[in-house]
């Protein structure tokens, strides 16, 4: 009779974003406000280059830099590549040119994106300058884009600039965003499967016979496969916690709560998850605890305690 087949390996859109906040140093708060006021600031090194975009730190010397000298809004492509699908969040909508461009009076390359209706209209040394968005908030997108410079425009010299503005750009925030889709293995495949039907299994390494929950599909310690699945717990015991005293973004949990490694029992290490049905001050180590499910019963909510008594130390030892 031939085996029954392997299940499925699951796969899933993933989307991580998240908002990315900085301070600005003296340089780059020049720079972004002078990007708002349609002024391009770089810094001149020691040796007297110009940087654009500016930097704090000679990249060669490592020395600070803060003389700031304004360049012009037009430059010429030192090297290009064609983007024919522009992704959502990018520059442009319509197919265009990401391109470095060296401004005038700078001697390094600005990464950005010239409109332009083809790769035949682009090339390396043409004349380029700079379009402005028409509204403007401290962000290299106040660059819209470049755009072919007319023949004729004159080259413009750096020359210095004191780098002081009113209401000078302080911080920004970047969004953060990466969509993929994930798959997590067979062993892993099998962890989540097993979840749905509420469950916790691992996979025992043949070689030290230590069960790791999740299962990774081989032995981190031996280097070897697993294959053989184990069913853990459903109870387990509190190793080690800490008390959470800031509410994170979008969750829904009042603070203060614990967060908990629990030994399951079976498993040859300890997973994380959260502690309820108890005052925070109540949590202990050895606390044996056993899961509440998801409304939706696809993983432990949080654990409760299970009214047996405290795990001895002994037992959970190896595993802090």
């Amino acid at each position: 009779m031939p085996p029954a087949p392997a299940p499925e390996t699951l796969r899933a859109p993933l989307v991580v974003e998240f908002p990315f906040t900085r301070s600005l140093g003296p340089v780059q708060s020049a720079f972004l406000t002078g990007l708002r006021e349609r002024t391009v600031l770089g810094v001149r090194t020691a040796g007297g280059r110009v940087l654009v975009p500016p930097v704090e730190y000679d990249p060669e010397t490592a020395a600070e830099l803060r003389e700031l000298v304004e360049v012009g809004a037009t430059g010429t492509v030192t090297t290009w590549a064609w983007n024919p699908e522009p992704r959502p969040g990018q520059p442009l909508t319509t197919p265009f040119a990401w391109v470095l461009v060296r401004l005038d009076g700078a001697d390094t390359a600005l990464l950005h994106a010239l409109d332009a209706p083809g790769p035949d209209a682009v090339r390396t040394g043409m004349r380029v300058r700079i379009r402005w968005a028409a509204e403007r908030a401290g962000a290299i997108t106040d660059i819209a884009c470049f755009e072919p410079a007319e023949s004729g425009e004159p080259v413009t010299e750096a020359r210095d600039h004191d780098g002081a503005f009113d209401d000078p750009v302080t911080g920004i925030v970047a969004p953060a965003r990466l969509d993929y889709t994930y798959s997590p293995g067979r062993a892993q495949t099998g962890y989540l499967r097993a979840l749905a039907d509420n469950r916790t299994v691992g996979e025992r390494c043949p070689s030290c016979t230590k069960v790791y929950v999740p299962p990774r599909g081989a032995c981190p310690t031996c280097g070897v496969a697993t294959t053989e699945q184990v069913e853990v717990g459903p109870r387990g015991t509190v190793t080690t916690f800490c008390i959470v005293n800031i509410k994170a973004r979008g969750l829904d949990i009042e603070v203060p709560y614990v967060y908990a490694h629990i030994a399951l029992d079976g498993a040859g290490l300890a997973l994380h998850g959260r502690i309820g049905g108890i005052p925070y001050d109540q949590v202990r180590m050895g606390l044996r605890v056993e899961p509440v499910w998801s409304e939706d019963g696809r993983y432990p909510d949080h654990y409760r305690p299970c009214g047996e008594p405290d795990a001895d130390y002994d037992t959970y030892k190896e595993l802090l």
